[in-house]
Formats: C-alpha cells, structure tokens, sequence
C-alpha cells in the first residue's frame, strides 16, 4: 500500500485566523464570551436572521443544549433517524429519553417524512432531522406533523450551514438549530458548535445552561449585582482562542463556499459519465434546495465494490472513508430495540456510501488524481476484496 498522499480532509487557514489568535493570546482574555464569541454570535444573527446564537464547545453539547431546554427525560420519546453520528441521539439519551429510530430517504439520504406520522406516539417529545450532507429534509412536512402533535424539531444542521430550504437558511426552521465547527466542516476552529435559537422564550434559559446553571450573563450585562445558581447546566462556552479561529473562517465564508462549489461541481462533472456505466448513484440535491457543498459521497452497487474502491484508492495513496453505521444494529440501539430490517435504507447505504477528499486547498491537481484514478476502478472486472476499517475516524 502506497503511503497517503491525498488526505479525505486537512484543515486549512484561509484569512486572518492567526493573527486573531495571537490578538486574541494577548488581551488578557482567554476563556469564552470574550470580542471574537460576541463578533460570532452578532455575525451568525445577522447572516441567519435568528433571534439568538449561542456558541458552544460542540455541536454535540449545542444538542445537549437542546434536550435540556426541552425538559427531556425518563419516558420521553426522540425522533432520530438510524443514518447519522452518534451526537444525534447521544444528547437526548443521556436524560433519560427513549430514541424511535427513523429510516432515511433513497434520494437525499435524509429523514423519511413519509413514516414519521406512525412513529409519533404520545411520548413523542422532539423530532430531530438530520440535514445530510447540507442538503435539506422536507422541513415543510416534518414541521406540519410537528405542529399538529404540538412536538419540538431540534434540527441536526451539523453539515449544512448556509444551506437553503425553499430560501430559509437550514438550522432556522426547528425551536433550535445546532451547528458543527468540527474541522471536517466548511467553517472550522477544531472542535466547536453553535445552538441557534429561533424561539426567544428559551433564549434567557439558554444563556444559564451554559454558563454552568447560573445567570452570569446576567451579572456581566450589569442587570443582577451577582450571580448564582439557579437552574441545570454545564460549562459549554468555548475558549476565545477557537472563537477568533472561528470568526477568521467566517469573515472568509464566501471564498470558502465557492471554493468547495467547485470542487464538488468538478467531481460530479468528471464522475458522472462513469459513474451511469458502473451503476454509481452520485449525490441528488432537491430543485427547492441549496446546497452548501459539505461532502462528495457516491453509492456503490455492493459493500464489496465500495470496500474495493476504498482499497483502490488508497492503493494509490488516496484516502476515501464510508461513513456512518446504523444506530439502530450498534449494541446501544439494539438495546433499545432496534433490529435488522427496521431501517432498511439505512442499512444499504450505510454499506455502499463512500465519500471522496473534499476541503477547501484540495488543489486541482490533486482532485484530477482523485478523479482519474476512480475513472480507473472497474465495478464489473474488478474481483471485490473486504478492506479493514481503519480508514478514518467518523465524524458527524
């Protein structure tokens, strides 16, 4: 096996991220909420038109976030679908409810909203869509099943920042949005998340949680002469350090759209051709949806050609990775009851997704590699051969 050469991600510095950090290593204010949170959070108001955004330490504990300020708990119900990481229903779990796992749909790969209704029961305490790859769930339908059994959506927007349902930006549709600033996503500061708030009512509320239960947010506005505990929380701010990476990445955010824009158009115009002659599904994104150009993933005809297309490729020093396993067949899904044959879509593409290098310096020689040598990989002559998984590790 040739050593990697073409990494599926590499983080990348795109304008003023550094010499935030180094303003930022010398103001003598390193914890959270210091000018580079605040710039954030006035910027992604603005952008998005949301009420309040919250900078957290992951997409992860903007979740978390999000079951607390839904009260969740023992004998609730969460709609998650099987097809997504871990986070997804990790952050519902852990108080105590109960995740009924969702199929996907066969074109976007998101939520199903066509088996939502029969899923719903009286328990049923949040809907949680997964907006794969950036592209959109049909929020109009999950929205209107929400509102009819008076249900929260807490959107999983972890992929799709700046992405567009029939021209309202993802993440601003649920009672909350959650977004990832992990440093496989467009807009990186290593590990980091934001919660969206789109109903004011939990907007004080959430200010407590995260800072540790107490309302010192409050103190530091100057509207209470002290602060203390007063409801459940945790410590969610991150560090200023990643918020002046953040907000670098921001101010970039149009370079960096465009330039992942063309790498993923590139991908899908050199593959396209090949990928009809090998029975190769490329990405299908909505007329009604923008996308914000997240991943490029393809869906193989078998586990064993996508296993021999990661082998291929690595052969040639090109890392591609799957993705995620079926919540519902890993040991804590089986747990709650979930079974082979429950969500059958999840279970296919989960064995023939395969997602190529994508990030932003990905250069044009490197993605023409990328390309010829997966125009080179034959699905009808090429005998199948199981590779380990130890590509990469999955992130959301």
């Amino acid at each position: 096996m040739e050593q990697v050469r073409i990494r599926f991600n590499r983080p990348s510095v795109v304008g003023n991220e550094l010499a935030y950090v180094a303003k930022t290593m010398t103001s003598g204010h390193l914890s959270g909420d210091g000018h580079y949170t605040k710039l954030c959070h006035e910027l992604l108001c603005e952008l998005l038109g949301v009420p309040k955004v919250l900078l957290t330490t992951s997409c992860t504990h903007a979740l978390e976030m999000a079951a607390m300020l839904l009260d969740i708990g023992p004998g609730d119900e969460v709609i998650v679908p099987s097809f997504t990481f871990v986070s997804t229903v990790n952050a519902f779990v852990i108080r105590g409810a109960r995740p009924v796992f969702i199929d996907i749909r066969p074109d976007t790969l998101n939520l199903d909203e066509r088996l939502l209704e029969r899923l719903v029961t009286p328990r049923t305490k949040a809907i949680v869509p997964v907006h794969y790859a950036g592209v959109a769930c049909e929020m109009d339908v999950i929205n209107s099943i929400a509102a009819a059994h008076n249900i929260s959506v807490v959107e999983d927007n972890a992929h799709g920042l700046f992405g567009l349902y029939r021209n309202k930006f993802l993440g601003t549709l649920g009672t909350f949005g959650t977004q990832s600033f992990h440093e496989t996503k467009n807009f990186q500061c290593g590990e980091g998340g934001a919660l969206l708030i789109n109903d004011n009512r939990f907007a004080e509320r959430a200010e407590i949680i995260r800072e540790k239960g107490t309302n010192r947010a409050k103190f530091f506005r100057g509207q209470v002469d002290k602060y203390s505990w007063i409801d459940v929380g945790s410590s969610y701010l991150p560090s200023e350090i990643l918020a002046a990476v953040l907000y670098g990445q921001l101010e970039m955010r149009q370079l960096i759209q465009q330039a992942r824009k063309n790498i993923w158009q590139h991908y899908y115009d050199g593959l396209q051709e090949w990928a009809a002659e090998m029975g190769v599904t490329l990405p299908i994104v909505p007329h009604d949806r923008v996308q914000p150009y997240h991943m490029f993933y393809m869906l193989m005809p078998s586990l064993e050609t996508r296993q021999a297309l990661i082998e291929h490729l690595r052969d040639n020093g090109i890392l591609a990775v799957y993705h995620y396993l079926p919540l519902h067949l890993s040991e804590m899904g089986i747990k709650y009851g979930g079974l082979p044959g429950d969500c059958p879509v999840t279970e296919s593409v989960s064995d023939r997704l395969i997602r190529l290098p994508m990030y932003f310096d990905l250069s044009e020689q490197e993605q023409h590699e990328v390309i010829n040598c997966t125009r080179a990989f034959s699905t009808k002559r090429r005998v199948p051969s199981l590779v380990s998984n130890v590509v990469e590790s999955v992130h959301s």
